[in-house]
């Protein structure tokens, strides 16, 4: 069973893991701590956000530090958040450290958030949440009323006339409705 004589086909594991996404470089991009960027920031590795970036971010994974500021969405398959953002994040896998500041949606795949972790927004889960199609349903998240449902699909209990059950001890008309169903003690055969 475990031999090493075995005829299966092994298949590197770089090579299936680079048929999923490209290749991430060695290295990340840095944004320094003294460094604005207006505009959006776009790379196929990693990037570290040390300074400020007024605009949205899309990269493979993204670090956002301790002093780092980000106004904008960001788009990437791994977030660490250490700093502040303001927007969205749409990730596979997010993570809100202690020191982190998040004020926006996130759509996950895998989300945690360590204890003392500031997050004002909305969470959901998405199996895909980098697709086109996530990002529309995105939108900032409003509860919707309780339905009620039509007369017709209505339970029997919701049709029986008011004013009809009478108090065990007084025999006096209760202004309640009905109950929805009787339920019986069950007998024993003993």
């Amino acid at each position: 069973m475990f031999s090493s004589k075995s005829k299966d086909v092994d298949v590197p594991v770089s090579a299936t893991s680079q048929t999923r996404r490209p290749a991430r470089s060695a290295a990340p991009s840095i944004i320094s701590a003294d460094l604005v960027v207006q505009g959006t920031l776009t790379s196929t590795g990693d990037i570290q956000i040390d300074g400020r970036v007024e605009g949205d971010v899309r990269s493979a994974g993204l670090v956002i530090g301790d002093k780092a500021f980000i106004q904008g969405e960001i788009l990437a398959d791994d977030v660490t958040v250490r700093g502040r953002v303001q927007g969205g994040i749409r990730a596979r896998k997010v993570l809100l450290c202690t020191t982190s500041h998040v004020e926006g949606n996130i759509l996950h795949e895998a989300f945690a958030v360590e204890a003392g972790a500031f997050f004002e927004g909305n969470c959901r889960h998405s199996d895909n949440p980098l697709s086109e199609d996530a990002n529309r349903q995105g939108q900032p998240y409003q509860s919707k009323p309780a339905s009620i449902p039509p007369a017709a699909s209505a339970p029997v209990a919701a049709a029986a006339p008011i004013n009809t059950i009478k108090t065990p001890d007084a025999g006096i008309a209760a202004s309640r409705p009905a109950p929805a169903a009787t339920f019986q003690p069950l007998k024993s055969n003993g």
